[in-house]
């Protein structure tokens, strides 16, 4: 019980952090809008088949886009307990009975609410640009979008407190990430690259869970696609928030 109350109180520290300054989280917001709005039309030109959406673009973009939101908006969470380090704040915290991991769990709690927020909204603005989805399947995206955000939460998290600069930080978080991104599909569909390129990007875990949510927006909840995206996603979340667990555990013992 000690555990929960803890976390629950770093959570609502770091919600009312949060809430002080909204514009890291529309600004978190704007960047897959943008590309909602001003690259979701060019999709339409393309033919049906390869995106698999039947008929709708948005069904195959949107999906991408949430993913793209989950892998920067959890990526970067880094920074603040950089600024944390650096202000004294862990240092504090480490001479309270406050439990260890709840100081991270609790931060990792606050970006889940985040990002599933920020992930509601992006989808209104789908279904104002024309997405149309089972109801399902958007919560089944949000479910996916809850399991990246723990997972890469922790690890960046952790990461932040071993490197503990914000230099080193940022293009450590941008050469893996970016990588990543490109080799998930999220823009356009892979099989229109060469096979040299679907080739390499199977080793991207983040397209299959996209292929999964694609799968969902499309009506289809029960073959192999969504096993392995659910595998993936949930295999991930737990193997990040286990290592990010350890590393924080042992830097604030």
């Amino acid at each position: 019980m000690s555990f929960i109350h803890d976390t629950l109180l770093i959570f609502r520290r770091q919600e009312r952090l949060a809430l002080r300054q909204p514009a890291w989280v529309i600004i978190g917001l704007t960047q897959p809008i943008l590309y909602l709005v001003l690259f979701g039309p060019l999709l339409k030109g393309l033919p049906t088949t390869s995106l698999g959406s039947g008929g709708n673009a948005y069904r195959f973009f949107v999906p991408g886009l949430l993913i793209q939101l989950g892998l920067f908006g959890s990526t970067f969470v880094g920074f603040a307990i950089i600024a944390d380090w650096r202000a004294g704040v862990i240092e504090r915290f480490r001479v309270t009975p406050v439990s260890r991991l709840a100081i991270m769990v609790g931060r990792v709690l606050r970006d889940v609410v985040t990002l599933v927020v920020q992930a509601a909204v992006l989808v209104l603005v789908g279904v104002a640009f024309g997405l149309r989805a089972p109801v399902a399947a958007v919560f089944i995206g949000f479910g996916f979008i809850v399991l990246i955000a723990v997972g890469l939460a922790s690890v960046s998290y952790a990461t932040g407190l071993l490197v503990k600069s914000e230099d080193a930080f940022a293009p450590l978080i941008n050469t893996v990430v970016v990588p990543l991104v490109l080799m998930s599909g999220i823009f356009l569909p892979l099989t229109l690259g060469p096979g040299w390129l679907q080739g390499i990007a199977r080793v991207s875990p983040f397209r299959y869970i996209i292929d999964a949510m694609r799968q969902a927006y499309n009506g289809h909840y029960f073959n192999t696609i969504m096993v392995e995206g659910i595998a993936v996603a949930f295999g991930l979340a737990v193997i990040f928030l286990f290592l990010g667990s350890r590393v924080f555990l042992r830097e604030n013992a």
